[in-house]
């Protein structure tokens, strides 16, 4: 055996990274004077770097709380979650957080609209303008910096809340269905977008989603959840490359059978494009 085959046998193979999110048997209960809610029970999901994680199921299933959880704005009723290793017990500053709506200040430009993320975070002004405008370009927002919200079209303006969600360079980006009210081709152009930007910034990303297509689309995990109380079905794993062009993706039969399988356990009625 050589030198290298012998250093190769004792450090056998590279470990998997450890979890950047961890949520370890959360149940979340809602309690008010008439009634109590269980949102989510014993749901345990652990989210690795540079993975881009879709959660789908039907509506009031806990998707938008599980994302709340980690992000620290409700607390967990039962069970642990961790973020960067350390326990969720408050807002957590260091992620970024993209809406379903882009919540744009309509009398701020496009460039003064990601800056807003710079003023409420103190960050360094010229730090702040230099990403601002790596990000306009990223997203295909140049030679738009100054027009208002009104002027852009709803995808536009997506991706400008992205540019603001990202302008703090956070290693963990949360998106609860923000392509969900743009019409059909528009969203297939900001799953386009999304894979990219993904891919180029290598944020780990978990993204909440009803569309099965934009679940397969921009998943590399898709996790499946139960009608409330929200529970984790399955997760699963299509095997598509990073790199993703629409067309030819949907045309992937690993796609179609994942979609297909997400589909079943989702149930027809509860699987909406």
């Amino acid at each position: 055996m050589t030198a290298t085959a012998e250093q190769g046998a004792a450090t056998g193979p590279a470990p998997a990274a450890e979890p950047i999110i961890e949520v370890s048997h959360v149940t979340c209960r809602f309690t008010s004077r008439r009634s109590e809610t269980v949102a989510l029970e014993d749901v345990s999901l652990a989210v690795r770097p540079g993975e881009f994680v879709t959660v789908a199921g039907p509506s009031g299933c806990g998707k938008s709380t599980l994302l709340k959880l980690v992000a620290g704005l409700v607390p967990a009723t039962e069970g642990d979650v961790r973020l960067y290793g350390r326990p969720v017990t408050g807002p957590q500053r260091e992620i970024g957080f993209a809406f379903q709506r882009s919540a744009l200040l309509e009398w701020r430009g496009v460039r003064r609209n990601i800056l807003l993320q710079a003023e409420m975070r103190g960050m360094d002004r010229r730090r702040a303008e230099e990403r601002a405008d790596r990000l306009i370009e990223l997203t295909g927002l140049t030679g738009f910096e100054k027009a208002l919200p009104h002027e852009l079209s709803g995808g536009m303006q997506q991706r400008v809340a992205l540019c603001r969600a990202l302008l703090h360079e956070p290693r963990v980006l949360l998106m609860d269905e923000p392509f969900g009210a743009l019409d059909a081709l528009t969203r297939e152009q900001m799953n386009t977008e999304m894979n990219r930007i993904w891919r180029e910034t290598g944020t780990t990303v978990v993204l909440v989603t009803h569309s099965v297509p934009e679940a397969v689309y921009l998943g590399s995990r898709i996790v499946v959840m139960s009608p409330r109380p929200g529970r984790i079905v399955e997760i699963l794993e299509p095997g598509l490359p990073e790199h993703r062009e629409y067309g030819p993706t949907l045309a992937d039969p690993r796609f179609a059978a994942a979609a297909a399988r997400l589909r079943d356990l989702l149930g027809a009625s509860h699987a909406p494009e």
